[in-house]
């Protein structure tokens, strides 16, 4: 039965596989992944190669080869225990099947090995992942933006995400975020954005680490009145992150996004009370009738003191 329901799963989501495979960073990745498997099995082209193999046949995986792609696949297997997205479970199939390439090639032959990494590094610096470019109710700061916003409305609570635009991490958690924003956005809970790769210094004043070896990015902090209340992950003593798995399941339960998002609501009536009191009192109120007999006992004394 679970395994029907995986197979179902994949395939209503195989379109949008499809779409994320076509697009040019995945097939490029795609060719890179299987460059060892594509020299080593094509014809005409393995009977040139090297090999450690008893027999001598240079098309076919010697032993040291494959005890490099059963550690390879070990690896994957564990890394996409954490993964969230589909993104996520791509990018680290992609990441070491490249690293496995890498130590092939060179123990294959060394001019192989440049040739790969150079490849490698040409295709990192011109086909870049896919952004996430789909619906949210999502607000971008800036270094002059973020301060005035949190501080704006005491009643409103923000949850902002600390990102960097190069952090692979941050781009598998934008869908995800983007979802949690489109549920729960309302006129008391709102979410926000701040690229601290690019604005050093509200990473510096939030405390957000931008080095890859802490492992804050991306950093999920919730403010109250302009002040934070808590933050995923947390850090420790010595500045690394504490392991925490950034699922839409996990942000609901430590954020309290059911609740916050109930209280937040009235909020947003009480907004849109105030909010027609003006246009009820654009027209003058009609005078009570008590207002003129005040007037003319007023009107009375004056004139019975000039009188006496």
């Amino acid at each position: 039965m679970a395994l029907l329901t995986a197979l179902f799963a994949f395939l209503y989501h195989l379109p949008q596989v499809y779409k994320w495979l076509l697009k040019p960073y995945y097939i490029a990745s795609l060719f890179m992944s299987v460059a060892f498997l594509l020299i080593r099995k094509t014809p005409g082209i393995c009977e040139h190669l090297s090999t450690q193999r008893e027999d001598g046949n240079s098309c076919d995986f010697d032993w040291r080869e494959v005890e490099i792609l059963m550690f390879l696949s070990a690896i994957v297997m564990m890394k996409n225990r954490r993964a969230i997205t589909i993104e996520q479970h791509l990018g680290n199939i992609i990441l070491f099947c490249k690293v496995a390439n890498v130590i092939l090639f060179f123990r294959l032959d060394i001019r192989l090995g440049l040739l790969y990494l150079t490849l490698c590094i040409v295709s990192l610096m011109t086909c870049k992942p896919p952004i996430y470019m789909g619906p949210e109710y999502i607000k971008y700061f800036s270094d002059k933006t973020i301060d005035d916003e949190l501080e704006k409305d005491n009643r409103v609570t923000w949850i902002v995400e600390f990102f960097a635009n190069w952090s692979p991490e941050c781009q598998s958690f934008a869908s995800v975020y983007a979802d949690l924003s489109l549920k729960y956005n309302c006129a008391g809970l709102k979410f926000g954005k701040v690229d601290i790769g690019r604005y050093s210094e509200v990473a510096k004043k939030y405390r957000v680490s931008t080095s890859p070896l802490s492992k804050q990015l991306p950093s999920l902090v919730l403010f109250q009145g302009g002040k934070e209340i808590m933050r995923r992950p947390q850090v420790d003593k010595k500045g690394r992150a504490v392991s925490w798995a950034f699922t839409e399941e996990n942000i609901i339960r430590e954020f309290n996004l059911n609740e916050l998002y109930q209280k937040s609501k009235k909020l947003g009536k009480t907004k849109g009370e105030k909010f027609e009191r003006p246009s009820e009192s654009v027209f003058a109120p009609v005078p009570e009738e008590e207002e003129p007999e005040a007037e003319t006992i007023t009107a009375m004394d004056t004139e019975s003191k000039k009188d006496k």
